[in-house]
């Protein structure tokens, strides 16, 4: 919550800077804490992140990918952020990764993909599909947060080494981190590869079958 105050007064010392103010004092700015608390509901949710300008990523995108999936899911998938096909259509891993993605949840989870909820860590694409900045990141990171409190998942999947760094606070690299399970905030996350990686380099998907047979093993503990 902290970063999206910052985010907003920044954005309001901007456009003074635009307007021909040299210096002027923050607490003039002071906001109600109650104007920033985000809502209850991942419809209401989704509402206020549709209307959202508080980074670059704002200027530059089509639609903004939200998360989509089962409110009550057991298991999230948190990637790194839209790609081209995710843009043009407002969803999350629509793609060939999501393709891949969709094969992963069915073929080794043995679930469908609707029974799961997925998101990324900015709801914004950014330009030629670059890794999302650190002000980008923790700017659009509390809509995030909020949905991981809202569905309350038992196990986060964070797919690529910028989910699980910023989930985590982690630098490792995710070839060292990937399989490796983590409790924090009343769920157990697993960090595993990218889709889009998979399809680079796809002797790694043996890896990621390991990781999530992982998975299945804690489910079935449920």
């Amino acid at each position: 919550m902290k970063n999206l105050k910052n985010a907003l007064l920044l954005k309001q010392l901007y456009q003074l800077k635009q307007l021909g103010y040299r210096y002027t004092s923050a607490s003039i700015f002071k906001e109600d804490e109650t104007n920033l608390a985000l809502p209850n509901s991942l419809e209401k949710l989704k509402e206020q992140a549709l209307k959202c300008h508080l980074c670059e990523l704002s200027k530059s995108r089509t639609h903004v990918v939200f998360g989509e999936g089962s409110p009550n899911a057991a298991i999230m998938f948190v990637g790194e952020g839209p790609g081209a096909t995710e843009d043009s259509m407002g969803r999350p891993f629509v793609g060939r990764s999501g393709e891949l993605l969709t094969k992963m949840i069915e073929n080794v989870l043995l679930i469908p993909r609707s029974e799961v909820y997925i998101a990324n860590i900015v709801k914004c694409r950014p330009p030629n599909n670059r890794v999302p900045t650190p002000t980008e990141a923790h700017t659009c990171q509390p809509f995030l947060n909020r949905q991981i409190e809202l569905v309350k998942p038992k196990i986060i999947i964070t797919l690529g080494g910028t989910a699980y760094h910023y989930l985590t606070g982690d630098e490792t690299g995710i070839t060292k981190v990937r399989g490796t399970l983590h409790q924090q905030h009343g769920y157990t996350l697993i960090p595993t590869y990218h889709p889009s990686f998979l399809l680079r380099n796809p002797s790694a998907k043996k890896e990621v079958f390991e990781d999530l047979k992982k998975v299945k093993a804690l489910m079935e503990q449920w």
